[in-house]
């Protein structure tokens, strides 16, 4: 009794052996590195050592302040960072907390979603009035 390894078809009614050479795999390599040099191309670009021109022009003020908060609550109440203040004692709450930056600083808005839309445009009409630019308002992204 002989046992046949082959499916029981003996070997001219099986499958002969595929020859090819199957180039999936390679494909999928070379993607995955095309993809990689593609993403790293531009980083090596951007750091070429260079010897920057001298001027006698003053160095740019690079912005380091921290911004200002500004936030109305839904009872109507104002905060300046962690203190209250109100609508009358805000611009002169701002300028001091400003210092140096003056009118450049920064400043972001946050108001509550139940809070008075007028006080809100109040308070933003105030501090652009009185010349402060930079004004920000803040959100939150929508969940879902």
């Amino acid at each position: 009794m002989s046992i046949s390894l082959q499916g029981g078809r003996g070997r001219r009614g099986g499958r002969a052996p595929i020859g090819d050479i199957n180039v999936t795999p390679l494909v999928d390599v070379m993607l995955v590195l095309l993809i990689v040099f593609m993403v790293t191309a531009p980083l090596l670009a951007t750091g070429v050592p260079i010897d920057l021109p001298q001027t006698s022009a003053p160095e740019l003020k690079v912005d380091t302040a921290k911004p200002l908060t500004v936030s109305i609550n839904a009872k109507g109440e104002i905060y300046l960072g962690e203190d209250q203040i109100t609508v009358d004692t805000l611009l002169a709450s701002v300028a001091t907390e400003a210092g140096e930056a003056g009118k450049e600083q920064r400043i972001y808005l946050r108001g509550d979603a139940d809070a008075d839309y007028g006080l809100i445009m109040e308070v933003m009409g105030a501090l652009s009035g009185e010349g402060y630019a930079r004004i920000g308002l803040i959100t939150r992204q929508r969940e879902g």
